[in-house]
């Protein structure tokens, strides 16, 4: 067995589990033999099942399991919530050793590598970056009681996100409307504002996938019953409120891991500034409108020296358009 292979098949199976997990963790797990050959792997779907990925994995490998190692990319649960403890399974199977790539922050099912250890199995920490990033919505989750907030935006060269008549679609190309539907698929919620949905009328289910991530509305102004957004593809939450502290409260009880903010200036600018907006995704379009409307509102600041800086996660070119995803470090 290869830990960096069996790191980087971790990788995409939690990336398969996004969206999928919440109020849980997407994790995922792999068993290998005691002569380092594959035998199961596995990921939590709550879709599928109930059952966490070690739980998967060990469902598949049967008796295979004993004497076997399971590589895992979160610190196995200690605890009973809606299922046994992970643990407790890997015990019971006759597992001999496990790796786990990152430390469970749950105050309520870490310690799960103790127990495995007074239980005589082998436990080795190997930190990931990659896996903890990939896994980040949750963790960020546990740290700081509120969802992971990724602003999707799509713009021209100069920032506009319509024309000056009003104008908007289509800004970014087929290309990235496509990269769009897989963001969804992997969010456990879609925020927007009652201002978009008035205007645009948008579906905000993701063509293509069978996942169906909530459609939160929040805002005070009525919307029309005939709206797409009431249709009966995916449950839709309305917060009818316009204050930020409200409604990160709403996503909180929730228990969302991940939601993607598709809303407009107005409502992204307000959580930006209230500090909720983690991540930024922009599309931008290899054109200019000089006029129009901007993706973002007046910040509060005045000086060069108060500039919000923002950390380039990713870049990539898609059919001329830029993608780039940034981190948000923060706002005085």
């Amino acid at each position: 067995m290869n830990i960096k292979g069996a790191y980087a098949d971790l990788y995409l199976l939690c990336q398969k589990a996004l969206g999928t997990t919440s109020p849980n963790p997407n994790v995922a797990a792999l068993i290998y033999g005691q002569d380092g050959a594959f035998i199961a792997d596995g990921y939590h779907n709550r879709l599928l099942s109930p059952d966490h990925a070690e739980v998967v994995a060990l469902k598949k490998a049967e008796s295979a399991a004993r004497g076997a190692t399971i590589v895992v990319s979160l610190e196995p649960c200690s605890h009973t919530g809606s299922t046994p403890p992970c643990t407790e399974a890997i015990i019971e199977a006759g597992i001999s050793r496990v790796i786990y790539a990152a430390k469970d922050p749950n105050p309520i099912a870490s310690g799960g590598a103790e127990v495995l250890k007074r239980a005589g199995i082998e436990v080795e920490y190997v930190a990931s970056p990659e896996l903890e990033f990939i896994q980040r919505a949750w963790l960020h989750k546990i740290c700081t009681g509120f969802p992971l907030l990724i602003w999707k935006i799509a713009t021209t060269l100069d920032g506009k996100v319509a024309a000056s008549d009003g104008s908007s679609k289509w800004i970014s190309n087929e290309g990235s409307r496509e990269d769009v539907q897989l963001l969804r698929a992997q969010s456990d919620a879609i925020l927007t504002g009652t201002q978009t949905v008035i205007a645009d009328d948008p579906h905000l289910i993701p063509r293509g996938y069978s996942n169906r991530p909530v459609r939160v509305i929040c805002g005070e102004t009525q919307i029309p019953s005939t709206s797409h957004i009431f249709d009966e593809e995916a449950r839709t939450l309305i917060i009818q409120s316009r204050n930020i502290s409200h409604i990160m409260d709403e996503l909180s009880k929730e228990g969302f891991n991940q939601v993607l903010v598709e809303a407009g200036s107005t409502l992204g600018t307000a959580l930006l500034r209230a500090g909720y907006i983690d991540e930024l995704i922009h599309y931008q379009a290899p054109a200019l409108l000089g006029s129009g409307k901007s993706f973002i509102q007046d910040l509060g600041i005045s000086n060069i020296e108060g500039k919000l800086p923002l950390e380039l996660l990713s870049l990539r070119e898609i059919s001329g358009d830029i993608k780039s995803h940034y981190r948000v470090k923060g706002i005085s």
